[in-house]
């Protein structure tokens, strides 16, 4: 019997999946969470990015429910919001709901949080947030132009990826860089060890 610490990410993001990869950590299996993720009235960014990691986390605890495959794994679930001030920006899926928020996040600060929530083998929940801030240079039509051509926008938070082509856009970043790409490495490897998953063990003996 496999008695090796597991983990499941509450996720089916390619850029977690490579954050994780690069702390060392290859997860057991991937159960993404299909929930409204709509703000509610009045809600802040910081208290969305938190509200929806837990209920990914319970919504892929359900589904995880259905088999015994993955009894008594960790269980891993994060949200990233971006924001200017009380604004809370979409994750666009169409190059209008794109342009505004590059319009919006032109020559401006913004923040970046992300919640983490976290499942111990216990079932006990455990969970951060991390917040980054962020600001663009002013961008020209023709460079929004050619971002939105490029189609990176598609589906991400704020309308941008940091680390791809509007890496280019950051004059200023205060804090972590790896919460704006989707998950904090520092403080989700900090709460993972924190509860006995064993992730400095891994570096010496990968799988």
């Amino acid at each position: 019997m496999n008695s090796r610490p597991r983990l499941v990410l509450a996720s089916g993001s390619p850029r977690r999946l490579a954050l994780l990869a690069q702390a060392g950590i290859e997860p057991e299996a991937l159960l993404p969470a299909d929930i409204d993720e709509t703000p509610e009235r009045g809600e802040l960014p910081r208290r969305l990015a938190q509200r929806l990691a837990q209920q990914k986390l319970l919504a892929a605890d359900a589904r995880r429910k259905l088999t015994s495959e993955y009894d008594g794994a960790y269980l891993l679930a994060a949200d990233t919001v971006v924001a200017v001030g009380r604004r809370i920006l979409p994750k666009p899926e169409i190059a209008e709901e794109a342009a505004d928020c590059l319009r919006l996040l032109s020559g401006r600060a913004h923040r970046v949080y992300t919640g983490i929530a976290l499942m111990t083998p216990k079932g006990a929940i455990r969970t951060r947030l991390v917040e980054t801030r962020v600001r663009f240079k002013r961008l020209s039509r023709e460079e929004m132009d050619a971002y939105l051509a490029s189609r990176e926008w598609q589906g991400k938070a704020g309308g941008y990826a940091i680390q791809g082509l509007a890496g280019t856009f950051v004059i200023k970043l205060v804090g972590s860089y790896s919460n704006v790409v989707g998950l904090p490495l520092a403080e989700t490897v900090a709460l993972l060890a924190g509860e006995r998953f064993p992730v400095l063990q891994r570096w010496g003996h990968p799988a």
